[in-house]
């Protein structure tokens, strides 16, 4: 009987290809695009690339994290339009941003609405951030991951601010959403909105006169080298929220979904209390820099803007701004 190599060898050749390749897709890598607009030395992306590591170790290579900072996959309502269409996986955005498709959510980045740190946080560990979580989910299907800490919003400008008149007339920049446009309005001001990569230009060239932003975002971007002066109004507690694309989350076993998750709200764990760190220690550092940091008097201002929180035509029910007043008291 006559044997030939000639056809076992294209047979084997066929037969390991197809092995090889069973073998890669059982083995492949997801890509997860996490996107955001801030600057690479913020503790909030520090913390990310920290994850990423983690999330490649316990998923076993299945998912890998990459992440995009400093708006480099577009600015904020480009990346949350990103999330909804799915090509993107995992932003950091704010409540103000959430609240385009769930109106409700806004009143969290709203000035004035938390006393405290404490305060904030106890809204994160209460039933009316579950429903909130809820509600956005249903109206976009994106989830809820975690939150983060921002900071308090500062005011920067040329000229101390130190009572509400002296914001009169100040063309200040703010994010381009409702939320931040009512406090620089009520007090006079004329609040411009702003792509967050555009502000440093914007302040140095005299664009806007003004900026708004918690203490380590101010060091981030730099604008201190272009404003004088640093107003301590506090007048808003701040939230960075992970979001997963709903489409993301889907496609993830609930295994998976555990996993990342869990290794996502330890990142901003840390990540809060590296800003509030750097909140406690910052003052003394841009006075070092040469920058006057102005202690100021908030009653003034709350006096103006808490009353316009409980007007009809906000976008939130009375029995949520009730709730939320009430929490941790």
């Amino acid at each position: 009987m006559s044997f030939s190599l000639r056809k076992v060898i294209p047979a084997v050749t066929v037969a390991t290809t197809l092995t090889l390749g069973l073998f890669s897709a059982a083995h492949a890598t997801t890509i997860l695009k996490f996107a955001h607009v801030y600057d690479q030395s913020t503790p909030y992306h520090k913390v990310l690339l920290d994850a990423a590591e983690v999330i490649k170790k316990q998923t076993d290579d299945r998912y890998e994290m990459q992440v995009f900072p400093s708006s480099s996959l577009g600015n904020e309502e480009a990346i949350n339009e990103g999330l909804s269409l799915g090509t993107i996986d995992l932003i950091y955005t704010g409540p103000a941003f959430m609240a385009q498709s769930y109106p409700e959510i806004g009143i969290l980045d709203y000035p004035f609405v938390f006393r405290d740190f404490d305060h904030w946080q106890a809204f994160w560990n209460s039933d009316l951030r579950d429903e909130m979580a809820q509600g956005y989910q249903d109206a976009t299907g994106n989830v809820l991951v975690t939150h983060t800490y921002y900071g308090t919003r500062q005011v920067t400008s040329n000229k101390p601010i130190l009572k509400p008149s002296d914001m009169k007339g100040l063309k200040i920049r703010v994010p381009n959403a409702p939320a931040y446009t009512l406090f620089p309005t009520a007090v006079g001001a004329n609040p411009t909105p702003m792509a967050f990569s555009e502000v440093y230009l914007g302040l140095q060239q005299g664009v806007v006169d003004a900026q708004e932003n918690p203490l380590p975002t101010i060091k981030a971007g730099q604008f201190y080298e272009v404003q004088s002066d640093i107003s301590l109004t506090s007048h808003t507690t701040a939230t960075l929220t992970t979001v997963m694309s709903g489409v993301t989350y889907g496609d993830l076993s609930p295994e998976d979904r555990t996993i990342i998750f869990k290794i996502l709200k330890d990142a901003a764990t840390k990540a809060t209390q590296d800003v509030r760190d750097q909140e406690n220690s910052l003052v003394a550092w841009f006075k070092d820099k040469g920058v006057n940091v102005h202690d100021v008097d908030r009653q003034p201002f709350m006096d103006i803007v808490q009353p316009l929180l409980q007007k009809a035509d906000m976008p939130w029910s009375p029995e949520t701004f009730k709730r939320l007043e009430a929490i941790g008291k």
